[in-house]
């Protein structure tokens, strides 16, 4: 089997590492499991040995639909979906709560499909933990806190909606191709704290704090200057120095 380059695709090929990924996973009877690149079914073939009501596996390559088929007839309660997970919408799935995001999810793609899932309109959303794996950058400035150098605005958005914890790295000599980063992944638990706060002018704010991150936020954010000074926010720091709190006070003057 070849992966696709242009699927971002690495297979995991190491068992003691998807029954670990598979064991970090909580689930019970009532439990919606849905599985982003769901693949040739290496980690389905774990998930199907938990407890679930359903398991969605959510697959794009054409090809590979025909191995999850064969995995689709080993057990009830199985679903695929033959799309896009970018471009579909989850919310069709008509799930209202206990389901679980699972994914070693296509590198190319993965911030794109992380932002879709944490800029729902609808909080707390339809999913009540996400299991992930990115390449280990990406995954280190989603955790990143201010005042690093990697802390960013997919930082601030991913802290915003949600807590996440490091469960583990992924070597990058159990992937087929291996990689040249390592993998990590990260499990994110949506939570309610800043529900007050529009997250589309949180969006916004991001934007222009970090395109010139280097910049001072007296430039970088001149547009908001007079509501900084009100709330006697030091012009002089740059947009790494500021935290979740800090961005979510500055949207609730604006």
């Amino acid at each position: 089997m070849f992966a696709k380059k242009s699927l971002g695709q690495n297979f995991i090929q190491d068992e003691n590492f998807l029954k670990k990924f598979s064991n970090r996973i909580t689930t019970n009877s009532k439990t919606e499991i849905i599985e982003i690149g769901s693949g040739k079914g290496a980690l389905t073939k774990h998930l199907i040995k938990k407890n679930y009501n359903k398991l969605i596996l959510i697959e794009k390559d054409d090809i590979l639909i025909n191995d999850l088929n064969i995995i689709k007839n080993l057990k009830p309660n199985i679903v695929i979906k033959h799309t896009d997970a970018l471009k579909y919408n989850f919310l069709d799935l008509n799930i209202k709560s206990n389901s679980v995001i699972v994914g070693n999810l296509p590198f190319n793609i993965s911030s794109q499909l992380l932002i879709k899932w944490i800029m729902l309109d609808k909080w707390p959303p339809f999913y009540e933990k996400m299991y992930l794996m990115f390449q280990k950058e990406l995954g280190e400035r989603i955790i990143a806190k201010h005042n690093t150098k990697v802390y960013g605005k997919i930082s601030v958005l991913s802290q915003f909606r949600c807590k996440i914890k490091k469960l583990f790295n992924a070597p990058s000599n159990m992937f087929y191709p291996k990689p040249k980063v390592e993998g990590i992944v990260l499990e994110f638990t949506p939570y309610n704290e800043y529900s007050h706060i529009n997250i589309d002018k949180l969006d916004l704010l991001l934007k222009k704090a970090f395109e010139q991150r280097r910049k001072k936020i007296k430039t970088s954010l001149k547009d908001y200057k007079k509501e900084l000074e009100i709330d006697n926010f030091d012009l002089n720091l740059r947009a790494e120095n500021l935290s979740v709190d800090d961005f979510c006070r500055i949207v609730n003057l604006i």
